[in-house]
């Protein structure tokens, strides 16, 4: 794949300011560029964001309706009246689930909670929920994570007497639902400061809440942000603003004190003796936590995530890493079996979208099949197939598209839909299906550039290798939690050359190990390019060549050394903006 390198160097104006910054602060004026590029300017505010502290995160009354939500769960407690906590499936919806309960459950035993199954349910409040809140009792619901446009079934849970707090984090319709409380920083009359939170990162600002209005310490919170973490991480949020505080704390207490049922995970990931970061938690952790949602019942994944006892923290985690093991053959499979109908029937050439769909295909494993093509194709992509008599998908789109607003264009002839701005899901009667697809695709062909569709990778700076010792590394560490909108930065370093002692590595030698140095330096610096093998006839003959790369530590034989995990290698293609 032939990447475009993208890099903005700063201009005159700019260097002067890096550089009196970098003098202020003692660190790399290349690290004060990457401050800049964050609108970071002054130390006042390279100190804040260097060290994330609690204390910033905001008055959670600030949120609409939070005021009404605690009256009435106040209330409940006082009356000892039965609640159901009800959240989503997935990462986010069951950490959320597993966050309030826990935290409620130190005030009331007559506490229950609802996952609704993805096959019989599907995504959101269900009649077949607000049913089993009736027969066992409950006359409040908190749902997390869901909910927002859940006007019919909130009515109908009215009608029996059971109350609603939505606590959400996607996107309102003009009508809200009729509940005691509708807590979400996107409603268009919110003026909470910050609007990205996780539909977990809600249900702490509840907990939060109701402590700050009994006067319960902070303290007493921190050990739940282990789950706020993980499904910051693992939906896909901005880890800015309140996000990175909590993520940068939840990673704290994941790799210090994580609660019983994480640690199953953790155990089971292989990830025991290792600093967990969010790449850990999106790559290992998170799809554990979704395999029980996508191939069984989503309950399963907050039952391990209260696990009383670390015996039962690990039978959960086995079973749920077996649910993922299927997922990942299905995953797979059906992967395959698209790629192979758009080799054989689409013209991608002529494509700005990809939708697709087989009846046959897993409902659970859709999404992840959406993102694997829009990752191959640079194209958004809509994978659907069918399930209790309608078409039902989920969309992933591509930098710069806002799938959701595409497929709220279509809003008229879809049953349902709901999601963010590069995420979404949808259901939809058959009949609707021909236009839906021209509809998206005459969206895609507006709203998508030509230059959408090629692989571009954006560098952060050029570095030469003399820079990068322990002090640079120990200061970009600084940097993270890294996450959308806090990238991993991309360094560029021009010039370099094999040290002569790059090979090939990896079963099939797919990879190559590189041993490379460039003009400031005859100490070789190592990186490892997997699956760039094709590079190793050019790099052995001991031409120059560019590398982009992003910076990681690589443990080996205990000993901890700074790798280079490189993006790209290429000759003079650098591009300025």
């Amino acid at each position: 794949m032939i990447y475009k390198w993208n890099y903005e160097a700063l201009k005159n104006q700019q260097l002067e300011q890096r550089d009196k910054l970098a003098k202020e602060l003692g660190i790399s004026p290349i690290l004060c560029q990457l401050l800049m590029k964050r609108g970071i300017a002054s130390v006042d505010e390279a100190k804040k964001f260097f060290n994330p502290d609690l204390r910033d995160l905001h008055d959670p009354f600030l949120m609409p309706d939070m005021g009404k939500a605690i009256d009435r769960i106040e209330q409940a407690l006082g009356q000892k009246q039965r609640i159901l906590i009800y959240g989503d499936y997935d990462v986010d919806g069951t950490t959320a689930v597993a966050l309030v309960y826990k935290f409620l459950r130190k005030f009331t035993t007559n506490l229950d909670y609802y996952i609704p199954d993805r096959y019989d349910e599907g995504y959101g409040i269900s009649e077949q929920g607000i049913d089993y809140a009736d027969e066992t009792g409950v006359k409040l619901i908190i749902a997390l994570d869901c909910g927002i446009k859940a006007i019919e079934k909130v009515a109908y849970a009215k009608s029996k007497g059971i109350d609603f707090i939505i606590g959400d984090h996607h996107m309102p319709d003009d009508v809200l639902p009729d509940a005691v409380a509708v807590i979400d920083a996107k409603r268009l009359d919110s003026t909470y400061p910050y609007e990205h939170l996780s539909g977990c990162g809600v249900g702490f600002k509840l907990v939060q809440a109701l402590a700050q209005n009994n006067k319960i310490d902070f303290s007493e919170l921190t050990e739940l942000l282990d789950l706020v973490a993980v499904s910051v991480a693992s939906d896909i949020v901005p880890i800015t603003g309140e996000n990175r505080i909590l993520t940068y704390y939840g990673l704290k207490q994941i790799n210090s004190n994580p609660s019983l049922g994480l640690k199953g995970i953790i155990d089971i990931c292989g990830l025991t003796y290792k600093n967990i970061t969010v790449s850990d938690i999106i790559f290992k952790i998170g799809p554990r936590i979704n395999a029980s949602g996508r191939m069984m019942k989503g309950k399963e994944a907050v039952d391990l995530l209260l696990a009383g006892t670390i015996e039962d923290a690990r039978e959960k985690s086995a079973n749920i890493d077996h649910y993922n093991d299927n997922r990942r053959e299905l995953d797979k499979r059906i992967t395959d079996e698209a790629n192979t109908f758009i080799d054989e029937h689409v013209d991608m050439s002529k494509k700005n979208s990809i939708v697709i769909y087989d009846e046959s295909w897993h409902k659970g494993v859709i999404g992840i099949v959406a993102s694997r093509l829009t990752e191959k194709y640079l194209r958004p992509a809509v994978v659907l197939t069918k399930s209790h008599g309608y078409i039902t998908g989920s969309a992933r789109s591509v930098m710069g598209f806002d799938v959701y607003k595409a497929i709220e264009a279509c809003k008229d002839i879809l049953e349902n839909f709901g999601g963010h701005t590069y995420a979404a899901g949808l259901s939809l009667k058959e009949e609707h299906l021909a236009e839906f697809k021209r509809r998206f695709e005459a969206q895609s062909m507006e709203m998508i550039a030509p230059e959408m569709m090629r692989p571009q990778i954006d560098v952060d700076a050029e570095l030469p290798f003399k820079e990068i010792d322990a002090k640079f590394a120990h200061d970009l560490a600084l940097f993270a939690p890294f996450g959308p909108e806090n990238l991993n930065p991309i360094f560029t370093t021009r010039n370099v050359q094999d040290y002569g002692t790059s090979k090939l590595v990896g079963k099939d030698n797919v990879h190559l190990k590189l041993e490379m140095i460039d003009q400031t330096t005859s100490f070789p610096k190592n990186g490892i390019a997997f699956r760039q093998s094709a590079y190793y006839d050019m790099v052995k003959e001991g031409t120059p060549f560019d590398i982009c790369y992003t910076l990681e530590e690589n443990t080996h034989n205990g000993k901890t050394s700074v790798q280079l995990y490189v993006k790209d290698i290429d000759t003079g293609q650098l591009v300025n903006k």
